[in-house]
């Protein structure tokens, strides 16, 4: 592993490196085992631990080499992996970031550090429906990952909430550990793969469409919902002890906004097909960049945009 520079500013120690990868999920660790492997002096900053959302998955099927991994084993694996060839910060917020005479200067809650490339790889965040009683019975019954929480439902009814795969993905977790789910969408068809909708048709997953929650019911925790049919407007009530909320992401895409970097409508990261944005020397990858939210796209994206870094900076 490279160790990083240290520069002085007043009595504050700036860490100096060549490239800094903003994330520690799958496309942050591969980004930084490349940028490492490449010769360039490499940190890797997360707000939060290393994973990403693979700490929230409970079982992968899909990645190659490993027909059945748990999300926790497989980030365990890509961090230990990533540490040989960068330096990891967990825990550590990253607050803003500012370019000057050729250096970005980051700043996080563990000071300052300077890089002459950035990767963002920040990821997205579960979306809200924005109903009555969704903040109020956060942790009460209301949930927005299933693996964390599942647990507390077993031999309960709860709805999952969306169409997607991670919905679907959710829903056969749940199942799965003893828990009663109905999957509730507004549209009559949903998004996922068609093996997760089969399977949890065959585990005899309830499907409850096209409706929406109007508002979720309860007293010190959660008891019931409101369900509104949007092709009759027929309103109704279910009773249930907890509601999980799968019904997409958000790019956590707003310190790399301020810093100038284009967006599209929905706030993914626009870049080209080696991963540069529209900003000399900062590039993205994974889910904050949109399209399929898999883990081989997101390992993918951080190899292309690490490779593209040290094109970049030894061409210039």
């Amino acid at each position: 592993m490279f160790t990083f520079s240290i520069l002085k500013k007043g009595n504050e120690r700036i860490k100096k490196y060549d490239l800094i990868v903003i994330g520690a999920g799958p496309a942050g660790l591969t980004a930084g085992i490349y940028g490492g492997r490449a010769g360039l002096r490499t940190a890797i900053i997360d707000a939060g631990l290393s994973g990403g959302q693979l700490l929230t998955v409970d079982i992968i099927e899909n990645w190659p080499g490993e027909i059945t991994i748990k999300g926790s084993d497989l980030a365990k694996k890509m961090k230990d992996h990533a540490s040989k060839y960068a330096d990891i910060y967990e825990l550590t917020e990253v607050k803003n970031i500012k370019k000057k005479n050729g250096e970005f200067i980051v700043g996080t809650s563990a000071g300052e550090f300077t890089a002459r490339a950035i990767i963002f790889a920040t990821g997205a965040k579960r979306k809200r429906l924005n109903v009555p009683g969704e903040k109020e019975f956060l942790g009460k019954g209301v949930s927005y990952c299933a693996v964390c929480d599942g647990s507390f439902f077993i031999g309960k009814k709860v709805i999952v909430v969306g169409g997607g795969n991670t919905a679907f993905s959710d829903a056969i977790y749940l199942k799965g550990i003893g828990v009663d789910v109905t999957i509730v969408h507004r549209r009559k068809e949903f998004r996922a793969f068609r093996a997760l909708i089969n399977k949890a048709k065959d585990l005899g997953i309830e499907f409850r469409t096209p409706y929406i929650i109007t508002e979720i019911m309860g007293t010190d925790k959660v008891r019931k919902v409101v369900l509104k049919n949007v092709e009759t407007g027929e309103i109704e009530e279910m009773i249930v002890d907890g509601v999980f909320i799968a019904i997409g992401l958000e790019p956590n895409s707003k310190i790399a906004r301020e810093l100038g970097v284009e967006v599209d409508e929905q706030g993914f990261i626009k870049v080209d097909r080696n991963m540069r944005t529209n900003v000399p020397y900062v590039y993205a990858a994974g889910d904050v960049t949109g399209g399929i939210m898999q883990i081989v796209k997101a390992t993918a994206e951080g190899a292309i945009a690490a490779l593209s870094a040290h094109e970049d900076l030894s061409h210039g």
